[in-house]
């Protein structure tokens, strides 16, 4: 049996190019993977469509940051298999709790209707997982997060694996040794998550036309 992984040891991890996952929620036992292929969002590249745009026009979800990130969390957990379990949960608290692991939430009213969840180091973003429950809310919260690493001085978004959704959104797999030259750029940089305020629709419209 391995030793409980410690915040520290996690951070290191992710320095060195491998994140840890569960078999299932009930399995007490974590496992570092480091995929031959890594999924990542260009933060030039992120493509928002015209539907995407009347959404975040309509101001139908209000955006806020780190205000519910355990709530996040447990979005992200809140299907039949996740890879998230009871000591993933542990250290995803105690890294928020330090600075290097934040949300992004969706609102819609009082109801936290989607978001995503990610750890930090230097200039470098780990998507660990998102969540929607609503139409558009994953999307919209995507949208906002690369807006905010952009802004807040990131150079990488790590989303681990590509799925068919990140694709549609701008996001691409690049081989592992490119991943760690990246990876390697990404931790020189000093960048601050918390730093931009939210913006409004037209504000990240404008940005997001201007580089996609």
């Amino acid at each position: 049996m391995f030793p409980p992984l410690s915040p520290e040891l996690l951070l290191a991890g992710y320095a060195q190019g491998i994140f840890p996952m569960a078999e299932s929620r009930e399995n007490p036992e974590l496992h570092w993977f480091e995929p031959q292929l890594r999924g990542v969002i260009p933060l030039d590249n992120f493509h928002i469509s015209r539907s995407l745009a009347r959404v975040i026009r309509r101001g139908t979800f209000t955006i806020r940051t780190d205000t519910a990130f355990r709530a996040v969390v447990e979005g992200c957990a809140d299907r039949p298999e996740t890879w998230i379990n009871g000591p993933l949960f542990a250290l995803y608290d105690q890294l928020h709790a330090a600075g290097f692991a934040h949300s992004l939430e969706v609102w819609q009213g009082d109801t936290l209707v989607g978001g995503i969840f990610g750890v930090t180091l230097g200039g470098a973003f780990f998507g660990e997982s998102m969540f929607s429950r609503a139409t558009n809310a994953s999307k919209v919260a995507l949208a906002y997060t690369v807006d905010r690493l952009r802004q807040a001085g990131f150079v990488l978004f790590d989303t681990q694996y590509l799925t068919p959704h990140l694709a549609s959104l701008g996001g691409i797999e690049i081989p592992r040794a490119a991943y760690r030259a990246q990876l390697a750029q990404a931790l020189q940089q000093r960048a601050d998550f918390t730093a931009p305020p939210v913006p409004d629709a037209q504000s990240i419209l404008q940005r997001m036309t201007q580089t996609s």
